[in-house]
């Protein structure tokens, strides 16, 4: 498990002035993604946040500035995906991670060189960070599966394997897009408490999901086991993702085998990855009630206990068509945070694998929704909306039960503590368009 050490000292300054005012990206950050210029014919490539500007990874690699393992890092994010950098596991990405840290510091002599790296994040779009081979979501909120289970199962609400396993499905990764993803509502099949068939159309119970989006590391070989001590070692950062649900077909299709055409349609991911590294003193115990189960040996360790949680906090708006004809701003849904989790990442990759199921780098694990304890910090309109019952009131006179056409969802996270400086991960936006639907 990574833990603090000099690139998180609250008192380092960059010479890039950005990061040092109010930014998702100070110094102490350093979050990865994939990016080329806007408007031009130029590979993607590797790049890391500074305040309102983006390191170019391929450009600092040219310089020959740094040797080594350092070097290797850099040249593996050169690539128009980071599955390289990722399976080259934390020792080098750590060193990568110092190497940066020093060169952005206040007065290094690197100044000039890297200066010459820096482009504007408003100059620039974004791709995919890595090619995702697999994609798992997990149920790791037991405030969410409370709740949900409450408006199907109102007299048993959580299944019996809940609070013993970490349950997850096998997603579809081809339809995983980055931030500013537009998607068409999808089209399923439904069927309706009082119909005696089902109907074919577009879904009427459209949502998102607050979630956050864990990517895999170090690679390993299918029948290696994962032990969860040196789970983290095979874990490279985190971003923030929306799981998009069609409700009513969920309702319809999901029973006996689970999630199918109701969740694979989109899903969306915020184009930073802040690294597990720099999450470090944002880590929290992990402590479960004593009266629940308490996990099996392979799922805990004192290191677990101790700091498996992760303390991010997590907010969710709405910016609807209405809004933006009529230049107003975008309004808060609900806000939660990651700490809520029932299982800690380190368990959920470590159960992943106890299967020997070969984990690959830029292998996508979703948190699942992050709900918390109260209505306010609910992370889906299916919870606010409780099932559909009662509307969503909105600032300028609109309401929601469900998401409707022209919709934007944004979704943001951020860390503080007190003695720590204040990191981002950005933002995540997509927006729905009418159902495409043939004729």
């Amino acid at each position: 498990m990574l833990m603090i050490n000099e690139t998180h000292d609250i008192k380092l300054t960059s010479w890039v002035s950005s990061a040092n005012k109010d930014s998702d990206f100070p110094i102490q950050n350093l979050p990865f993604a994939i990016f080329k210029r806007k408007g031009q014919e130029e590979a993607f490539r590797g790049g890391v946040a500074i305040g309102d500007q983006v390191l170019d990874l391929a450009a600092v690699a040219k310089t020959k500035l740094f040797g080594g393992s350092v070097q290797t890092a850099l040249e593996a994010a050169s690539q128009p995906t980071l599955n390289a950098l990722m399976d080259l596991g934390v020792e080098a990405n750590s060193a990568l991670r110092l190497a940066l840290s020093q060169a952005l510091r206040s007065g290094s002599e690197s100044q000039n060189a890297l200066a010459q790296a820096l482009i504007a994040q408003d100059d620039v779009e974004f791709g995919m960070p890595c090619q995702i081979g697999d994609y798992t979501d997990f149920y790791t909120s037991i405030y969410h599966a409370t709740a949900i289970g409450k408006l199907f199962r109102p007299d048993n609400p959580l299944l019996p394997n809940y609070k013993w396993i970490p349950i997850g499905y096998h997603g579809r990764s081809s339809t995983i897009g980055i931030s500013g993803q537009k998607f068409h509502r999808p089209v399923g099949q439904t069927k309706t408490p009082d119909a005696t068939e089902p109907s074919f159309g577009p879904c009427k119970r459209l949502d998102y999901e607050l979630e956050m989006g864990l990517f895999v590391g170090k690679s390993t070989q299918m029948g290696e086991l994962i032990n969860i001590e040196d789970a983290e070692q095979h874990l490279f950062g985190v971003c923030i993702f929306n799981d998009w649900s069609a409700r009513d077909i969920q309702a319809w299709e999901y029973q006996p085998l689970g999630p199918f055409l109701a969740k694979s349609f989109a899903s969306t991911i915020s184009p930073w990855i802040v690294t597990m590294e720099a999450l470090a003193p944002y880590r929290t115990n992990f402590t479960r009630p004593e009266t629940d189960p308490q996990p099996l040996p392979h799922l805990s360790s004192e290191q677990n206990n101790q700091h498996g949680g992760l303390d991010i906090d997590l907010s969710c708006f709405i910016h609807t068509q209405a809004m933006r004809d009529n230049n107003q701003a975008m309004t808060q849904l609900s806000k939660s945070n990651f700490k809520y989790s029932y299982w800690t990442p380190a368990q959920l990759i470590t159960h992943h694998g106890s299967n020997g199921c070969a984990m690959r780098s830029g292998d996508l694990l979703g948190s699942g929704t992050q709900s918390g304890p109260t209505y306010e910090e609910a992370g889906s309109l299916l919870e606010l909306s409780k099932g559909g019952k009662t509307p969503v009131d909105l600032p300028n006179g609109e309401k929601r039960t469900f998401l409707e056409d022209g919709d934007s969802i944004i979704m943001r996270a951020s860390c503080s503590k007190q003695g720590a400086a204040r990191i981002g991960f950005g933002e995540v936006v997509a927006t729905i368009l009418p159902a495409n639907i043939q004729s």
